[in-house]
């Protein structure tokens, strides 16, 4: 039967691969506050979730170039004008060279944006929402984007939420490796049960060391895998 390690025992392994705790703490960032978190303009949100859908199996790098002119083709992701664009005008958009002829994601711009005005109007902002929504069942969240959201299922909308600075962890190789080698998941990571374990294993996690989800993910990430480091004494 699986057993999942303490916390104290994944953070001594992590500090020993990357060369002390006060190096492994370099390589750590945190999430936004939930008072932070508030503060930003519900067309934030539409353009992480925008860009996170265009780098989604593509160079990262080049949408990253191109991101200043989605902006102004997408009049910097204002969710009421976004919504106002008829079909026509995304196929144009689509066909424009200065941003990524892909109609099917171009049109999950504006479903997005439907998505976010639909909780504007039930609670008030989306960024509120989010802000709100407990890390103790981030998994419920993400489960929110994919069903509510355009192309924002697998690790798209998680890793949206951690560029925006919502407080989550990532399903990254090295994370999914790690419960897998523990027996605690089987087949596929993203799995009911399998979810269910990794957030109940997080949430432990968290109530050993106090520390975000987001730090724990990048911990967790640092213990495995092929990322040690050379130390000289």
């Amino acid at each position: 039967m699986a057993t999942l390690e303490t916390f104290e025992h994944l953070y001594q392994r992590a500090c020993e691969r990357k060369g002390g705790p006060k190096n492994l703490a370099l390589l750590l960032s945190k999430p936004l506050p939930p008072n932070k978190l508030k503060e930003i303009g519900d067309d934030r949100f539409l353009a992480e979730f925008s860009k996170k859908v265009f780098q989604s199996g593509f160079v990262w790098r080049v949408v990253r170039n191109k991101w200043p002119k989605f902006e102004q083709a997408f009049f910097n992701f204002e969710i009421e004008k976004v919504i106002l664009m008829p079909d026509e005008m995304l196929e144009k958009k689509a066909q424009d060279p200065s941003i990524i002829r892909n109609y099917n994601k171009v049109k999950t711009i504006r479903e997005n944006a439907l998505m976010i005005q639909a909780v504007q109007q039930e609670k008030g902002s989306f960024a509120d929402f989010v802000a709100q929504w407990p890390n103790h069942d981030i998994i419920g969240l993400w489960a929110y984007l994919k069903k509510h959201g355009a192309r924002l299922g697998g690790n798209t909308g998680p890793y949206a939420l951690r560029a925006i600075g919502k407080d989550t962890f990532i399903l990254s190789q090295d994370v999914v490796a790690y419960f897998t080698q523990r027996d605690l998941i089987s087949g596929s990571a993203t799995s009911k049960r399998s979810l269910t374990a990794i957030q109940q294993a997080f949430n432990d996690f968290h109530q050993q060391s106090n520390l975000s989800m987001q730090e724990i993910s990048q911990i967790i990430s640092y213990s495995v895998g092929d990322n040690h480091v050379q130390v000289e004494y």
